[in-house]
């Protein structure tokens, strides 16, 4: 991997005067002077806490607001983002890496505003991709950097997969309820997210969903930074937290965005204000799509 990320660095650096070798680089060349696209990763500790369903709404709020939004599942074991939009998609990140289709061919223009990019189980073939193979997924990936927001739903936990996306990621929201057990699940991403990702500080926010209250939410979030702060040495912010509803899980089986089923209930008023938050700030790192994906393959990945 570390001669791929090498050669992926010299390809997306290049000022396109080549002598063919990298066909990628003129796309690459041309993005760079584009504005960055703000990348988010969301995740969490343990399944079951909401977090697909929060990114979904999420990246509908920020359509809702103008944006152009592309939705990546990075979920690779258990996708389940199409099935929250009631989509059944024909082709993945796969047939890309294999060269099948191109990027803007597996995009999926859902009803909402919002564009969604499937995943697939064998994404990690990407760490054996020859030169060749790179460049043509390369030039296809840098594409993406027309959209304004990119969010990835990883998966839940701490596999490789899930760590490499968050360590290339511009903002990483770890998502948690007031279970206990959800709790202690989070600290233990942030740990390893904290210990794993040794390049450069990622900045890190937390989401409390379900809760039963504001301050439900905000307890549970002061208690996680102090404890982060104190035995981790690190800062964390909170973004906001989400209320239990029962129009939530009514969205679910109905496969349609609670966002969109009521746009005035309260799980959407609260995200809505939440995007709010997200939009008033910049990410300490904003580096665009062509960053994300050397970042992706960096060899200072341990994992």
């Amino acid at each position: 991997m570390e001669e791929q990320a090498e050669g992926l660095s010299e390809l997306l650096n290049s000022d396109g005067k080549n002598d063919g070798t990298y066909q990628a680089s003129s796309s690459a060349a041309t993005l760079k002077k584009n504005k960055n696209t703000r990348i988010i990763a969301i995740t969490s500790g343990k399944g079951g806490v909401g977090k697909t369903n929060f990114a979904v709404n999420m990246a509908i709020a920020y359509a809702q607001l103008g944006k152009k939004v592309i939705l990546i599942d990075g979920d690779l074991g258990m996708a389940n983002v199409n099935v929250l939009l009631n989509i059944v998609p024909q082709y993945n990140l796969m047939h890309v890496i294999n060269k099948k289709k191109s990027m803007k061919e597996i995009i999926i223009d859902t009803e909402f505003g919002i564009k969604f990019i499937a995943g697939a189980n064998g994404f990690s073939k990407i760490a054996n991709l020859t030169v060749e193979e790179l460049d043509y997924f390369a030039n296809q990936f840098v594409t993406l950097g027309n959209a304004d927001i990119i969010i990835i739903d990883t998966g839940a936990g701490i596999a490789n997969n899930v760590l490499q996306f968050v360590a290339a990621a511009d903002e990483v929201f770890v998502v948690t309820t007031p279970e206990p057990t959800a709790i202690t699940d989070a600290y233990g991403m942030i740990k390893i997210i904290t210990t794993e990702i040794v390049d450069r500080t990622v900045n890190i926010k937390l989401v409390v969903n379900r809760v039963h209250s504001t301050d439900e939410g905000k307890r549970i979030a002061e208690r996680m930074i102090t404890i982060v702060g104190q035995f981790l040495g690190y800062k964390i912010e909170y973004l906001g937290c989400l209320p239990e509803d029962p129009l939530v899980q009514a969205s679910v089986i109905r496969q349609k965005p609670f966002i969109v089923v009521n746009p005035t209930s309260k799980p959407s008023v609260y995200l809505k204000h939440i995007v709010g938050r997200i939009e008033k700030t910049e990410p300490e790192y904003n580096d665009g799509v062509a960053n994300f994906l050397k970042k992706f393959l960096s060899k200072k990945n341990k994992y």
